[in-house]
């Protein structure tokens, strides 16, 4: 087919196809507009309802809105009368005003959680047994109702608070001379180590609160002429489960039977004990027990760590954490006096300003070893247990386990150094291989996973061969001084002869 009659043939069928076009695209036109108009009316007749849904939705809200307003004024009301009393303050004791100065004086805004519970049932003359986590104020539980009643009273020989160490005994002493200056309080330390003739003077001014160590104070009680505690009013045994331990028993019982029965006893403690059961049972009448904490823990803000150190870099891992940790107040606890020693001579040998405590040295040498990291002149304590319970030292920012304690109890005690009245504070415990076994029951008892924290291996190494040389020089040293006091000891048994 030639191409000009297809073209012709095509645009008679192109001429015909278009009418067609036009015809069909007119009236498919039609369908598009009434399909259109359909389409219009539905979705105006949604959106009206739409709308109205909305209006009803809007209506109910406000109502809803009303209603609650109306319930939380309601509730508001009904919660203002069902709410718990605001935060008791010290004033809400009744107190005389001269303890409330001096509470105030001390910085003392509000009752700690042991004082909140144990001070009314006190006030009220009941005996109490007070369980409480170390640094949560429990020496001023107990100081602050036998003030109250003494204030009345001005009685001599009037209280008695035992406590397991001498530290302690002084610590305790300080609050109650803070809490008393206002009403002219007197009291005495009576402790192993000073000169018996001195306190019995001290003893002879007829002070109103006693302040001992069990074994010294039945040595007065026993030698003393004109001293008796037959009119004491109040007994108290702080640190009671360490008082109940063997070595204070006998000298506990015959205490006991050198005082009246008819007396107010306060047991205080942060862990309780079977052995405190059986002393309830002996010398109190009707106790309230007030028990803050019932099982053994920290504080939570007490920072816990662990580092497992290997054989031979225990020294180092020491060394180490003071290096961190310099310029910070740090207590270091170890097991024995000799390794006390050990330690404090090693770090000063590499130029720490370090001090020992523990229970080889003087009752003189260790009040001052105390006073001067209390002062801040030497920011690191070498302690043994000794320092572990009870001692209020302020500001205490890192305590170092440097020997892992054999008693679980004991770990709890040390770590409540720092983190104390509500500041943060953290422990690092050194633990090598023979110290797992212990670590895993201390985690037990705390029933925490202590986290292990990692130290710096490059600095490890570049202290290792100095921190080894300086624990030989050490070691030397410790020998020199024991060979030193035994030559003393023979020089004045030879004398006394």
């Amino acid at each position: 087919m030639s191409p000009s009659l297809s073209s012709k043939k095509h645009h008679k069928k192109s001429g015909h196809s278009d009418k067609v076009a036009k015809k069909s695209k007119h009236s498919s036109s039609k369908v598009d507009v009434k399909a259109l108009k359909e389409k219009l009316m539905a979705q105006k007749k949604q959106k009206e309802q739409e709308k109205q849904e909305q209006q009803e939705q809007e209506k109910f809200e406000n109502e809803g809105s009303e209603e609650e307003q109306a319930n939380e004024t309601e509730n508001g009301e009904k919660e203002t009368e069902s709410e718990p009393h605001p935060e008791k303050t010290f004033r809400d004791f009744g107190l005389k005003q001269d303890i409330l100065d001096s509470i105030e004086s001390l910085g003392f805004n509000k009752p700690t959680p042991i004082q909140t519970e144990s001070l009314p049932p006190a006030l009220e003359g009941r005996d109490i047994i007070g369980i409480a986590q170390t640094g949560s104020g429990k020496t001023a539980a107990f100081a602050i109702p036998i003030l109250q009643a003494l204030w009345d009273a001005q009685t001599p020989y009037f209280a008695c608070v035992l406590a397991p160490t001498r530290e302690l005994a002084y610590q305790i002493r300080e609050t109650f001379d803070a809490l008393g200056a206002n009403m002219g309080l007197r009291c005495a330390t009576i402790v192993g180590g000073m000169d018996m003739m001195d306190q019995a003077k001290e003893l002879m001014r007829k002070p109103h609160v006693i302040v001992a160590t069990p074994g010294r104070l039945l040595d007065h009680l026993e030698s003393t002429r004109g001293f008796s505690l037959k009119a004491l009013k109040f007994l108290v045994m702080d640190e009671a489960d360490r008082l109940l331990d063997m070595e204070f028993g006998p000298a506990l019982d015959k205490i006991l039977q050198n005082i009246p029965r008819e007396r107010t006893t306060y047991l205080f403690s942060a862990t309780l004990t079977s052995k405190i059961e059986k002393l309830q049972r002996a010398s109190l009448s009707n106790p309230v027990k007030v028990s803050v904490n019932s099982k053994y823990s920290t504080v939570d803000t007490l920072i816990q760590t662990m580092m497992f150190t290997p054989d031979g870099y225990k020294s180092t891992y020491l060394i180490y954490l003071l290096n961190e940790y310099i310029g910070k107040s740090t207590i270091v606890f170890t097991r024995t006096c000799a390794h006390a020693q050990k330690v404090a001579l090693l770090t000063r040998i590499l130029g720490f300003t370090a001090i020992p405590l523990h229970g080889q040295l003087s009752q003189a040498q260790r009040l001052g070893a105390l006073n001067q990291f209390k002062a801040g002149s030497k920011q690191i304590l070498v302690a043994t247990d000794v320092a572990a319970r009870g001692l209020d030292i302020p500001s205490v920012d890192l305590v170092i386990n440097y020997d892992i304690p054999t008693d679980s109890k004991a770990y709890i005690h040390r770590v409540g150094r720092t983190a104390r009245a509500g500041r943060s504070g953290k422990s690092v415990s050194i633990v090598t291989q023979y110290d797992l076994e212990l670590f895993l029951r201390i985690e037990k008892v705390i029933e925490m996973k202590i986290p292990k924290e990692t130290p710096d291996r490059a600095q490890i190494a570049a202290l290792h061969n100095s921190v080894d040389r300086a624990s030989a020089e050490a070691v030397e040293k410790v020998k020199l001084f024991h060979e030193k006091r035994k030559a003393t000891g023979k020089f004045r048994q030879k004398n006394h002869k």
